[in-house]
């Protein structure tokens, strides 16, 4: 149908969240069609119950196990019919005229591959959702946390992009993966999510991939959303860092050489070594946060034992299983 939008949403075990999304959505009048997929990974909080007793207009996936964001994701793709796509966290709340924004500025735009709205936590501040490549460099100023002293500074807050207000339109490098809309063209020139990411790196990846073949990344500021962030990985968050950290070197391993690989591993090493320092110390002069900070150590501890394991498989091989 021309002028259809198809929107694909992943959900495992976050019913609330998912009940608001899809209500965010079903709930207004759209200038475009909506064809609306949630693609429930084997959750078990009533999800797939909830979205045929409420929402009998969605397309209902069911899979009887948690295949991974980026397959169930590509499950949705599959079975869209739009001419464009929107991936959505299901804890992602759609702002009135969001879609149809995103939407009327594609057509205006045909180089642009993957669009992205500006991004709001629950607290209506701003969630910085465009991406720089990861480098050495950018990586380094993370794991000294420059990027957080000097927010400002183009030279040491790349990755994120702190430097920048996000209050205009512009072509990045990447978008954070928790809302896309995607040009269906984009699907069959670039292909679909790369499944060997269980969670998390697929939409850098993605990003880096349009890159190569030359479709447009942009971040459209008129059309918003929320995203409340973590809702599936708070329940497991220490397995959820370990397999953010395997994406992440998992992502190297595909798009950099060895040694840059290497020296990357290195990084990382510091990285976590900062952050179990500064859990240590906070947990004596903060005993407020001190149940946060126990799970930070406990996370950055399994995260060090990972990289340090002699057994760890390679970082590109195949990521879909779920384990520490």
């Amino acid at each position: 149908m021309q002028g259809l939008i198809s929107v694909v949403i992943v959900n495992w075990n976050t019913v609330d969240y998912l009940r608001q999304c899809l209500t965010s959505m079903l709930s207004r009048k759209h200038e475009h069609p909506l064809e609306i997929i949630v693609v429930d990974n084997g959750s078990s909080d009533g999800s797939p119950e909830a979205v045929r007793r409420e929402f009998p207009e969605v397309i209902l996936i069911q899979n009887g196990c948690n295949l991974g964001f980026a397959k169930a994701n590509n499950i949705g793709i599959r079975r869209a019919t739009g001419r464009y796509i929107c991936l959505i966290n299901s804890d992602v709340v759609v702002h009135e005229g969001c879609l149809d924004r995103l939407c009327s500025y594609m057509d205006q735009n045909p180089s642009i591959g993957v669009l992205g709205p500006r991004v709001f936590n629950s607290d209506l501040t701003l969630q910085p959702s465009c991406r720089q490549f990861p480098t050495l460099w950018n990586s380094a100023c993370r794991a000294l946390a420059l990027d957080t002293v000097f927010p400002r500074w183009p030279l040491f807050g790349g990755y994120l992009m702190t430097f920048w207000q996000h209050d205009t339109p512009k072509s990045v490098d990447a978008l954070s993966g928790c809302f896309w809309m995607v040009r269906k063209e984009t699907f069959d020139s670039v292909g679909l999510l790369d499944e060997s990411f269980y969670i998390y790196g697929e939409d850098i990846d993605f990003c880096k991939r349009c890159q190569i073949k030359g479709s447009e990344i942009v971040y459209y500021p008129d059309a918003t959303a929320v995203h409340f962030g973590g809702a599936s990985s708070s329940r497991l968050p220490v397995k959820f860092e370990v397999e953010n950290l395997k994406a992440t070197l998992h992502y190297w391993g595909k798009h950099h050489s060895r040694p840059a690989q290497a020296a990357y591993t290195l990084i990382r090493m510091f990285t976590h070594l900062r952050r179990m320092l500064h859990g240590l110390v906070f947990c004596s002069i903060r005993p407020s946060k001190r149940e946060d900070l126990l799970v930070e150590l406990k996370a950055n501890s399994a995260c060090l034992r990972w990289l340090f394991r002699p057994s760890k498989p390679p970082v590109a091989g195949n990521l879909m299983g779920v384990s520490s």
